[in-house]
């Protein structure tokens, strides 16, 4: 299986266009989820963006998943940003789906100093309860969906492990939706 990360761009009229087809955007995701084709994903807070991991048997899956989407027939999303994941630490549950925004988690993004001691402290992140999931793409950067709304207190535990570049870190908000 190939897990993918997609960055996906919305329509500047976001939260207009999207009332609907969000209906159909949420049962299509769920559906995708229950087939084990959907890891999970959400919006960012203001709704510009949104980041979803998916797991494929192809590359060419990508495309039907994404494109049959409500979102994007109706023109909610107007362009995605694939990159597939190198390795990656699944989920240990799929968590219920949340459409009001409540979950609030962090995204950290960067660079490794070490791959083989990252991978081993992103596991025992997540069985701390710190981490949802993420992994590793070509070239050592890492992407990953980290259970606190505090970026800093997300940054620290990856910079704390010295294990990844601290300087070179960033992390973004995003609204977990399922």
């Amino acid at each position: 299986m190939i897990v993918f990360h997609v960055a996906i761009t919305a329509a500047e009229d976001y939260l207009t266009r999207r009332e609907g087809y969000r209906r159909g955007h949420i049962e299509r995701l769920q559906g995708l989820r229950a087939a084990s084709i959907l890891i999970g994903g959400g919006p960012a807070p203001d709704g510009k963006t949104a980041d979803i991991f998916y797991r494929l048997q192809q590359p060419t899956q990508l495309k039907n998943a994404l494109e049959e989407d409500p979102y994007w027939t109706g023109g909610v999303w107007t362009r995605y940003e694939p990159r597939s994941f190198a390795q990656f630490v699944e989920p240990w549950e799929m968590v219920p789906v949340v459409l009001d925004g409540s979950r609030k988690v962090t995204l950290v993004e960067g660079p490794v100093i070490d791959h083989d001691m990252a991978q081993l402290a992103l596991i025992e992140m997540r069985g701390a309860g710190r981490v949802a999931f993420g992994g590793f793409f070509e070239g050592g950067q890492t992407l990953v969906l980290v259970k606190t709304p505090d970026a800093a207190e997300a940054l620290g535990w990856f910079t704390e492990s010295g294990f990844w570049k601290s300087g070179e870190l960033a992390a973004r908000p995003l609204l977990h939706v399922l």
